[in-house]
């Protein structure tokens, strides 16, 4: 049970332009290790934005993903599993894996396992932020998380927030009461278009589901 005052999940929202300091930062470490990556290989979903960006700052047009999802089955514990594997050949190619965070580390696990598997040269790993408790310390990281929050990329905040709000008990039903909700439960605070946006999302999920 939370303590009084303490929230239900402590979250951060990063911005886009947090998101691009972090990139070029990340970029910086890999040119400086003077690692020259042949392939970059993006996690997907949350590996593709960060991918590209570090496509962009280290001239790198050879880019492709991999997508890895958990589940959750009756009496299981939460499992990695991949859903669309590696389509291209990286044997003896230098290759950079990316993903925004490295957060139990059960994704990259895999997602290492299965890329060592098709014989590289050289395999390393990039991150934009690197949480203590994973399992898997990348190579490269431009900000390392030592008090455990949940990270929201700009790419994610609907969906995030989304969810939480869809879990809420009893669930909100106008942007005021979901704002009043999130502050003192994730300490998060998102602009009304963001809110306006989340409603629209969940009133079509609704639609979906009826």
């Amino acid at each position: 049970m939370n303590n009084p005052g303490e929230p239900v999940l402590r979250c951060e929202v990063i911005s886009w332009a947090s998101v691009c300091r972090l990139a070029s930062r990340l970029a910086s470490s890999i040119r400086a290790a003077d690692f020259h990556p042949d392939i970059v290989v993006a996690i997907a979903r949350g590996g593709w934005i960060p991918a590209r960006l570090l496509c962009d700052h280290l001239d790198l047009f050879n880019l492709v993903s991999v997508r890895i999802a958990h589940y959750t089955g009756a009496a299981k514990p939460e499992q990695a599993r991949m859903v669309n594997p590696l389509g291209v050949d990286i044997r003896d190619k230098n290759v950079l894996l990316v993903d925004d965070v490295s957060d139990s580390g059960d994704t990259l696990q895999l997602a290492m396992q299965h890329l060592r598997a098709h014989s590289p040269r050289e395999l390393r790993l990039a991150v934009l932020h690197h949480k203590q408790v994973a399992s898997v310390t990348p190579d490269f990281f431009a900000h390392r998380v030592i008090r455990w929050r949940w990270i929201i990329y700009p790419w994610a905040v609907v969906e995030d927030l989304g969810g939480f709000i869809r879990h809420m008990e009893p669930m909100p039903t106008t942007i005021e009461e979901a704002a009043e909700r999130l502050q003192p439960d994730y300490r998060i605070r998102v602009s009304r278009r963001t809110f306006e946006d989340i409603f629209a999302q969940l009133a079509l999920s609704q639609a979906s589901a009826s």
